[in-house]
């Protein structure tokens, strides 16, 4: 995954001018840049994903043309048989 930009020292600054102390300040924002790096999606992570999707949608289309195809060669088999039996 790709990394996302975090300013961690204006993060600092923010908290410790509101009152923190530096340290708990410091553990804080580096735990806040962690999660997003590790749970936040970017850009390139959603153009995979869409490509992957895109591929499983093909894959699908496919599958069910497919499908539709054999059933319409039965029921004309079916429909061959019935007028025959007529």
């Amino acid at each position: 995954m790709s990394t996302v930009i975090f300013d961690t020292h204006s993060f600092i600054k923010r908290l410790v001018g509101a009152g923190m102390p530096e340290q708990q300040a410091e553990i804080l924002a580096d735990e806040h840049a962690r999660l997003l790096n590790e749970r936040l999606a970017t850009k390139p992570d959603l153009e995979k994903l869409r490509a992957e999707l895109q591929r499983d949608m093909a894959e699908l289309k496919a599958g069910i043309l497919q499908w539709i195809a054999g059933m319409l060669v039965a029921q004309a088999a079916i429909i061959a048989t019935l007028v025959k039996l007529l």
